[in-house]
């Protein structure tokens, strides 16, 4: 079942036409959100991201989009496919609606709300082999635009496929000036020594949920050095640790770039933090 607009329907109902500006343009911004026995993970950031989101791309934010409405259409998805009691990962996608060419007709939005399981209620840290390798065909552009979680994903994509095609879990993505931005599906965090640092969004990074609580327990710990700056791709071989965060995986550790293998112990000891301000969210 997916939610349209408060409309409950079956996963198989043509609700959408080939008008959608989503699937014209990439008009459309969406948030991947843990949901667990009825509990939505870090709601307030998802939320406070896609109003923002939507004011740079000039949509029109409805007079209902408060936090407890779409709270109530999140769970209303989440309570039909039946996983009130369970863990969920649910995808909330605004998209402006039909009408225009690359100028709108309107910049009314609508929305839709797709539930599907998770298997475990909290984040948990996967040790199996996790090689990475420099996606080199495309880069992000280092400006905001990228920091925004759209519909564009084309380069997301095609890395994913080479990823594929050559045996690696993920690719990390360069900007114009080859600086390390991300991974294909999140953000990067590089351990060295006691040193943790990820890239700024002027870089043009994704502003990650899991990357703003991460900034945010890091910022509290004494053991930790925590710098937002440049990666580039000579440091990653010097690394101890990389990670990837996002708000469905939470962390997801890098085992092997090129010829350097890597630690996870920095990684294990944040997952752990976490998953407490998940609890306390």
């Amino acid at each position: 079942m997916v939610n349209f607009n408060g409309n409950l329907l079956s996963k198989n109902t043509f609700y959408l036409n080939h008008e959608n500006r989503g699937l014209r343009y990439g008009d459309a911004l969406f948030e991947s959100i843990r949901v667990v026995n009825g509990k939505i993970f870090f709601w307030e950031d998802h939320y406070l991201r896609l109003m923002a989101s939507m004011r740079i791309l000039r949509m029109e934010i409805p007079m209902n989009f408060t936090m407890e409405f779409l709270e109530e259409q999140l769970m209303a998805a989440v309570k039909a496919n039946g996983l009130l009691e369970q863990s969920a990962r649910v995808r909330l996608t605004v998209f402006r609606n039909n009408g225009g060419l690359y100028l709108p007709e309107t910049n009314d939005v609508s929305y839709i709300i797709e539930a599907n399981v998770l298997d475990s209620p909290f984040f948990t840290l996967n040790n199996d082999a996790y090689e990475v390798e420099l996606f080199k065909d495309f880069y992000i552009n280092a400006d905001m635009l990228s920091t925004l979680k759209t519909n564009n994903k084309v380069i997301n994509v095609v890395g994913s496929i080479f990823a594929s095609e050559n045996g690696y879990q993920n690719c990390l993505l360069l900007n114009q000036e080859k600086k390390v931005v991300e991974a294909l599906n999140g953000n990067l965090f590089l351990v060295k020594d006691q040193l943790i640092k990820t890239p700024s969004l002027k870089d043009g990074c994704l502003n990650g949920i899991v990357r703003k609580k991460l900034i945010g327990i890091l910022g509290s710990l004494d053991k930790y050095h925590f710098e937002e700056a440049f990666i580039s791709p000579f440091e990653l071989q010097k690394a101890d640790e990389l990670f990837i965060t996002n708000a469905i995986t939470g962390i997801q550790p890098i085992t092997k770039y090129r010829k350097k293998e890597y630690d996870t112990k920095v990684a294990a000891d944040i997952l752990g933090k976490l998953n407490a301000a998940a609890r306390l969210n």
